[in-house]
């Protein structure tokens, strides 16, 4: 389905910085965390959280009471009038959240939904399943971040295994992989300029990290985690699995953060807007999938999908951004697409700054604004694969 109606406000966008797991936001309750980070998010745009005639939620990994999922969050913002649906979608989570509250808005029944993703990898629950049948009645024991990053019940494979199928498949060596990492990495110091001053368009920051509501243990201005990335020092590792090609190196980090953004009609779209001269508006969303094992493939069929599903050509876009967590996805999709690898993701990428799941397509797609409108506007694409060898993919414009 193309989008019509669909805008976002320029400016009702935001992010916390992203943490590596068990880092400053390893004990920050998820739901709370974003509440609280919302509420201020909404107050310095001087945007009421009445606005709003619903709240699409995305979480993926669960903590205590996230039963009550957005509901629990819309009272927590001060919208206990409204509720909304919780999706989780893996790490297609943001897009999803963002394509089924603008065919909401398509319909005519929404004015403005407040979408927003949150998650916590650290810390995550460790579960334990009934099972009478087994021997002695013991359950079946799940660590949910771990166990569902080693294992697709599907397709019996880990995640990195999936990378490793697609670089055999397409001939994608360490060293290539290595090379794509170090692009990323150049392109993240651009956001690092000038005291930060790209990702403070956007992002939340400084954020007090005070878990128990009477100290404050740290204070978080940007990202925290980002490994220190040289030639030299990618040279000296090895492989993850034996006989591939999948280092650590060549692969994002589990995080924490959370991250927010308005969809609406054009006319409060542009209510909200923090400069009305500035406008997005949404054109397409689209799903994908590949064959099972071969998830970073998925990304190729969702692009295809979304830039017909919008009527443009990729010779149209102006900027790219991918959720990228392993080398292995860019560099597959740079093949495919006949495109260099510094097309995308300029600014950095969730190859560099770590993979909250939820947030992260999320965050990549307020810097996709950000850059259109630096280059004064044209269409933007965000594609990003999930578990179950999946992708989404949406389009926007800038004008």
């Amino acid at each position: 389905m193309a989008l019509d109606k669909t805008y976002i406000p320029y400016g009702g966008y935001w992010s916390t910085p992203f943490v590596k797991w068990q880092g400053s936001f390893a004990n920050l309750h998820p739901v709370k965390f974003a509440a609280g980070v919302t509420r201020q998010a909404l107050a310095e745009r001087h945007i009421s959280p009445q606005t709003f005639t619903s709240l699409y939620f995305g979480m993926t990994v669960p903590a205590k009471h996230s039963f009550y999922g957005a509901p629990w969050l819309a009272g927590l913002i001060g919208a206990g009038e409204i509720t909304g649906p919780t999706f989780s979608q893996a790490c297609a989570t943001s897009a999803r959240v963002i394509g089924s509250a603008a065919y909401a808005v398509e319909s005519g029944d929404e004015a403005a939904i407040l979408c927003l993703t949150a998650d916590r990898t650290s810390n995550g629950p460790h579960l334990l399943y009934p099972n009478p049948l087994a021997p002695g009645g013991r359950g079946d024991a799940e660590d949910w971040v771990w166990d569902n990053f080693n294992l697709d019940p599907l397709a019996k494979n880990s995640m990195i295994q999936t990378a490793e199928n697609v670089a055999k498949e397409h001939n994608i060596s360490t060293e290539e992989q290595h090379q794509a990492v170090l692009t990323r990495y150049a392109q993240y110091q651009q956001a690092l300029a000038d005291a930060a001053a790209f990702h403070k368009r956007y992002m939340v920051t400084p954020v007090e990290v005070n878990p128990t509501g009477r100290k404050v243990m740290a204070t978080v201005v940007d990202d925290e985690g980002i490994f220190p990335t040289t030639s030299a020092g990618l040279a000296r590792l090895r492989p993850v699995l034996p006989g591939g090609t999948v280092t650590f190196g060549g692969q994002t980090f589990p995080a924490d953060g959370n991250a927010g953004l308005v969809v609406a009609s054009r006319e409060k779209a542009r209510e909200l807007s923090q400069n009305p001269d500035i406008e997005i508006k949404l054109l397409a969303f689209a799903e994908g999938r590949a064959p099972k094992g071969y998830m970073p493939q998925a990304n190729a069929p969702a692009v295809y999908r979304v830039l017909e599903r919008a009527g443009i050509s990729l010779a149209d876009v102006k900027a790219i951004k991918t959720h990228n967590p392993f080398a292995v996805n860019d560099c597959f999709l740079s093949k495919e697409l006949d495109i260099p690898l510094e097309r995308m993701n300029n600014y950095g990428s969730s190859l560099i700054w770590g993979h909250p799941q939820g947030p992260t397509g999320m965050r990549l797609i307020m810097e996709l604004i950000e850059e259109l409108a630096d280059l004064g506007g044209g269409y933007g694409l965000f594609t990003g694969c999930a578990a179950g060898d999946t992708a989404a993919a949406v389009v926007l414009e800038v004008v």
